[in-house]
C-alpha cells in the first residue's frame, strides 16, 4: 500500500507540473539605434534625449531606421504560424455589405456604402424609388485606396457639394466643389484646409479654416494660429478673406465656423485647447454687421444648435457639468440673459435636431437614452431603443418628417432604423448580414474600484459559458482622456478575438466624457494618474475574479490611449504579457512642440508650466521611463509613417528605449505603416493586415502554438 502510495504521488506531482506545449520562441535581433549628445534642461533638470534624431522623419536617417525596423518586425510575424489564417478569417468576416443612415439633399437621398472589402465607403443617392447611382467614389481617388473621403457638405437647396479629401492619412486636406445635379467639377481645387469642415453661405460660397504651411518637415512645425476663411465660388483660393485669425487677439490654435440652417448666422467658435470655447455670432442679412460676442473666455464648451429666428438655442456645460441647453436673442446674446431651455440632468447630454424637434441622447453609464422634446421644452417622449447600446444619428432638417438613426452595441452590427418624428414609431431600415451570430455572446456591465475608491464602470463581452479559470485570452482597451466617451460598438476586429475564446473589457475610465465635464477634468494635468490607476484596477479586477491573468492579458489603446498603455506597461510590467501602444502621445515632456499637440495641455499640462507640472509629466512619460534591465511585456507598436496628428517620433522614441533596455525573451517590435496617418481613412486592406499582425503577436506571446478555436478556421489553412 506504501508503494501504491508513493506511486500515486509521485503521478500527481508529474500531472501537476506539466505545462501546456509553448511555441518556440522566435529570435529577434534589433537593429542599433544610434545614439546623439541631445538634451534640455528644465527647472534645473537634465533629461537626455538620446533619439531626438528620429523626430526628423523625412531625413534619410530616420527613413533607413524606419526601413530596418519594419524588416525586423515583419520578419518575426512572418514566422508566426496562424497569422495567415487570421488575415482570411478577418476578411471573411469583413466581406459583408455595409449601409450608413440616408440622409436628404435636395430631391435626392443620399447613403454611405461598402460592398464589403472596399478600401473606402462609396456616395451613393437616389431619387425617389428609382435606382441608386454612385455620387462619390473614393476608391478612384488613388491607386492604392489611401486617398479617402474627409467631408462632404451641401448647400440647403443640394444644387452644390463641397468634399474634402486626405491623402496618405493625412490632417491636410484638399476641397473639390462639384454640381450636385450633374457631379461636374466646376471650380480648381483648394487646397492646404486643415481641421475644418466646409459651411456653406447659400450658394455663393463657403467658410473653412486652416493654418500657414509650413516649410520644411510639417511634423515639426508649430500650429498656433488658425484662420477663418471665406471662398467666393469663381475666384482663386489666394483671393479668400481671412475673417477670423489674421490679428494677434484673434490668434488660436482651432477656428470653426458654421452656417445656421436659415442661413440667417455664422457662428464661430475659437480655442487653444481641446477644451472649452469663445463663442461668436453674426447676422449676415447686412454685408456691414459685425461679429458679436457670446462668450469672451475659454472657460466652458458652448456652441449653437439651432435658432428660430433670432432665437438662439445653446449647448453648453457653463454652470452644468453634465451639459444643458439654453435660450438666448441674438441682439444680446451673453450668458447673463441666458434662459434655461433644458436643464442639466445626472447624466450627460448629446442633443440633437431634426424634424422640427430637438432629441436629447443621454449617456448613462456609458448607455444612450434618448428624449424628444419640441421648441417649447416640453418632453414628447422617450424614445425606446432596440436594446441597450449606441444610438446615432436622431438628426435631419426642420421640414423632415422622418429621419434615419443607428443602433449598435459590442455584439449587435449597426443597424439603421425609420424614424416618424410626429408619432415616434419606427423601423427597421437595414440590418447587416453577416456570419457571425450574437446570440452566441454575452455583453455584461459591471462596476469594480478603482486605487483611490472611485466605482468605474465595465462592459465584458465574450462567449457565452465562459469558464473563469484565470487562462481567457483578454483585450483590455481604454482611451480616457479628452472628453470622450467610449460606448459599445460594433467592431470586426473584436469579433475575430471573441471567436478565439478571447474576452474584450472596455472600462470607462477617468478623463472621458461618461460622467461630464467633473469626470474629464478628475483625469487631466496633475490628476492624470488617476487614468491609469483605474487602468490597472480594471486588470486586477480581470484578474482577481479568473476572467483571465497575467500571462492571458493583452492592453490596448490608441492615440492617448496609446499613451495609457505606454503608462501602464511601464508602471505595471508584470500586469500583463502583452502591450499594444498604437499612434501613442509617448514624449509628454516635448509632445506640444509638434503639429497641433500644444492645444492638447488641457488635458496634459505641458513641461513650461512649471516645476511641479514637469516633475508630474517626467514621473509618468513613458519615453522617459523605460528603466534598464527591466522585463517588459511583448510590445508590438503601431504608428504611421505619415502620422501628422500624433507624430510617429513619439512611437519611434518609445521602440528604441525599450530595444536597449529589454531584459529577457519577450520581444519589442514596432510596426509602421508607410503612407498611413493617425488612422482616419486607413484603406480595409491596410487594416485587415495590422489586426493580423495584432492578434497574431498577441496569441503566439501568450503561449498559443496553435489558436484556440481552430474549427472557425478549417477552411481557411495555410
Amino acid at each position: 500500500m506504501k508503494k501504491i502510495a508513493i506511486l500515486v504521488t509521485s503521478i500527481l506531482i508529474l500531472l501537476s507540473c506539466r505545462t501546456e506545449p509553448k511555441p518556440e520562441p522566435i529570435a529577434v535581433t534589433y537593429p542599433t539605434t544610434a545614439k546623439a549628445d541631445s538634451a534640455d534642461t528644465y527647472f534645473g533638470t537634465q533629461v537626455e534625449d538620446p533619439y531626438r534624431w528620429l523626430e526628423d522623419d523625412r531625413s534619410p536617417e530616420t527613413e533607413a531606421w524606419v526601413k530596418t525596423e519594419n524588416k525586423v518586425t515583419f520578419g518575426y510575424l512572418d514566422k508566426i504560424p496562424f497569422r495567415a489564417s487570421l488575415k482570411k478569417r478577418l476578411e471573411k468576416l469583413w466581406d459583408y455589405e455595409k449601409l450608413g443612415a440616408p440622409f436628404k439633399e435636395g430631391a435626392y437621398t443620399y447613403f454611405y456604402k461598402n460592398d464589403g472589402l472596399q478600401n473606402q465607403y462609396v456616395v451613393y443617392r437616389q431619387q425617389g424609388s428609382g435606382e441608386p447611382e454612385v455620387f462619390l467614389d473614393p476608391n478612384t481617388f488613388s491607386e492604392d485606396g489611401t486617398t479617402s473621403l474627409a467631408g462632404l457638405s451641401f448647400t440647403k437647396d443640394g444644387s452644390l457639394a463641397g468634399y474634402l479629401i486626405s491623402e496618405g492619412g493625412s490632417d491636410w486636406r484638399k476641397a473639390i466643389v462639384l454640381n450636385a445635379n450633374t457631379k461636374e467639377i466646376i471650380e480648381d481645387t483648394l487646397i492646404d484646409i486643415k481641421f475644418s469642415g466646409i459651411s456653406w453661405k447659400g450658394k455663393d460660397g463657403f467658410y473653412y479654416s486652416s493654418y500657414d504651411k509650413p516649410n520644411g518637415s510639417e511634423l515639426s512645425a508649430k500650429t498656433d494660429q488658425h484662420k477663418l476663411y471665406y471662398h467666393t465660388l469663381g475666384t482663386p483660393q489666394n483671393k479668400d478673406v481671412v475673417l477670423y485669425g489674421a490679428t494677434a487677439s484673434e490668434k488660436h490654435r482651432y477656428v470653426g465656423a458654421q452656417v445656421t440652417e436659415d442661413n440667417r448666422y455664422l457662428v464661430v467658435s475659437a480655442s487653444n485647447s481641446t477644451s472649452g470655447n469663445k463663442l461668436f455670432i453674426q447676422d449676415l442679412t447686412r454685408p456691414d454687421n459685425k461679429m458679436v460676442t457670446i462668450l469672451g473666455n475659454e472657460d466652458t464648451d458652448s456652441y449653437l444648435i439651432e435658432n428660430v429666428g433670432s432665437k438662439l438655442y445653446i449647448v453648453t456645460n457653463k454652470d452644468a457639468p453634465n451639459q444643458k441647453i439654453v435660450t438666448v436673442d441674438a441682439s444680446s446674446p451673453g450668458p447673463e440673459h441666458w434662459v434655461d431651455f433644458i436643464p442639466e440632468t445626472e447624466n450627460v447630454l448629446s442633443p440633437n435636431t431634426g424634424g422640427g424637434y430637438f432629441f436629447t441622447e443621454y449617456i448613462v453609464d456609458a448607455i444612450s437614452k434618448v428624449f424628444q422634446y419640441d421648441y417649447d421644452g416640453k418632453l414628447i417622449r422617450e424614445v425606446k431603443l432596440p436594446g441597450l447600446g449606441s444610438a446615432g444619428g436622431f438628426g435631419g432638417k426642420k421640414e423632415d418628417t422622418e429621419f434615419y438613426f443607428s443602433f449598435t452595441n459590442y455584439i449587435i452590427p449597426g443597424s439603421s432604423y425609420k424614424y416618424n418624428v410626429k408619432t415616434g414609431s419606427y423601423s427597421l431600415y437595414w440590418k447587416p448580414k453577416i456570419d457571425f451570430n450574437s446570440e452566441d455572446y454575452e455583453s455584461n456591465q459591471i462596476f469594480y474600484t478603482s486605487k483611490d475608491g472611485t466605482k468605474i464602470p465595465m462592459i465584458i463581452t465574450h462567449k457565452k459559458g465562459l469558464k473563469r479559470d484565470g487562462k481567457n485570452p483578454t483585450w483590455l482597451y481604454g482611451y480616457g482622456g479628452f472628453n470622450i466617451s467610449l460606448t459599445p460598438n460594433f467592431n470586426i476586429p473584436n469579433l475575430v478575438w471573441m471567436e478565439q475564446g478571447g474576452i474584450l473589457a472596455v472600462p470607462n475610465i477617468r478623463g472621458g466624457g461618461e460622467y461630464g465635464k467633473e469626470w474629464h477634468d478628475a483625469g487631466i494635468k496633475t490628476k492624470k494618474q488617476n487614468v491609469f490607476d483605474d487602468f490597472i484596477a480594471a486588470a486586477e479586477y480581470l484578474i482577481t475574479n479568473k476572467y483571465t491573468s497575467p500571462d492571458y492579458l493583452a492592453i490596448r489603446g490608441g492615440s492617448n490611449g496609446g499613451l495609457l498603455v505606454g503608462a501602464v506597461m511601464t508602471q505595471r510590467p508584470d500586469l500583463m504579457k502583452v502591450a499594444l501602444p498604437a499612434v501613442g502621445v509617448l514624449d509628454l515632456l516635448r509632445y506640444h512642440t509638434f503639429t497641433a499637440g500644444a492645444g492638447w495641455a488641457y488635458d496634459y499640462g505641458t513641461a513650461q508650466d512649471g516645476k511641479e507640472m514637469f516633475d508630474y509629466l517626467l514621473g509618468y512619460s513613458p519615453v522617459h521611463n523605460v528603466k534598464e534591465g527591466t522585463s517588459y511585456p511583448a510590445t508590438l507598436i503601431t504608428t504611421g509613417d505619415h502620422d501628422d496628428r500624433v507624430v510617429p517620433a513619439h512611437s519611434f522614441k518609445l521602440a528604441a528605449e525599450l530595444q536597449a533596455k529589454q531584459k529577457g525573451p519577450n520581444p519589442i517590435l514596432i510596426r509602421i505603416e508607410t503612407n498611413a496617418g493617425h488612422g482616419a481613412g486607413t484603406p480595409v486592406n491596410k487594416t485587415i493586415d495590422q489586426y493580423a499582425d495584432i492578434f497574431g503577436f498577441t496569441f503566439y506571446n501568450m503561449g498559443f502554438e496553435q489558436l484556440p478555436n481552430t474549427a472557425i478556421l478549417k477552411n481557411f489553412k495555410e
